[in-house]
């Protein structure tokens, strides 16, 4: 069982309790004395916000899963490499990493920080909103694969979030401990050509640099 079903199988207990004693209400027309008003408080309060709650909750941790981000047509080439196992990239060898898994998409273009969640969150209303919108739902993957731009420099500091820099076998490599400041500061991209290359096969198409 994942982590979210549980929350789904909660959400819907909360919502069956609710809906039983909204039932039970209106089929038994009890006089509205405290035990019946603590009743519907929970019927038509508590037990509700409970099942949206968790739901929430629930629909949160389906979206930070790999087959959730290639559910848009048009991200399916960057989702396929990830799934392919004979793939070298950066995002198939996350994707293969346990401590990922399904989740490395998530886990490596998510925004750390205190409001690191928040800010995902908008960053993926505003994905949705392009494909909607914006003309997306409506491209072709190959035009998409053509058009479609980072929106900004892939940032060292998430992978500093795991990779830290100071582990004994990282700085045994001679390229990093020569270029350790550098990486630190964000001036050389790990993700760049001489380093680790892009994450993904179709990044550097995109930029038009191919």
């Amino acid at each position: 069982m994942s982590f979210r079903e549980p929350y789904a199988l909660i959400a819907v207990g909360f919502a069956i309790a609710a809906a039983a004693i909204l039932l039970w209400y209106l089929l038994r027309r009890p006089p509205l004395g405290r035990d019946t008003k603590l009743l519907l408080l929970f019927g038509l309060g508590v037990l509700p916000i409970a099942t949206a709650a968790t739901g929430n909750v629930r629909g949160y941790e389906a979206s930070k899963e790999r087959q959730f981000c290639g559910s848009c047509h048009v991200m399916k080439p960057w989702t396929d490499d990830s799934d392919d196992q004979r793939s070298p990239t950066l995002a198939s060898r996350h994707a293969r990493n346990p401590m990922f898994g399904e989740h490395n998409c998530y886990t490596c273009h998510a925004d750390y920080g205190m409001y690191g969640t928040v800010t995902t969150k908008i960053g993926g209303l505003r994905h949705v909103y392009e494909y909607v919108l914006g003309g997306y739902k409506d491209m072709s993957v190959d035009e998409f694969v053509r058009t479609i731009r980072i929106r900004r420099p892939f940032p060292n500091s998430n992978c500093m979030q795991c990779h830290s820099t100071r582990a004994g076998d990282w700085l045994e490599q001679a390229d990093h401990a020569r270029m350790l400041d550098e990486i630190r500061a964000g001036d050389v991209s790990c993700a760049s050509e001489g380093c680790h290359g892009p994450a993904h096969p179709f990044s550097k198409e995109a930029r038009g640099e191919l």
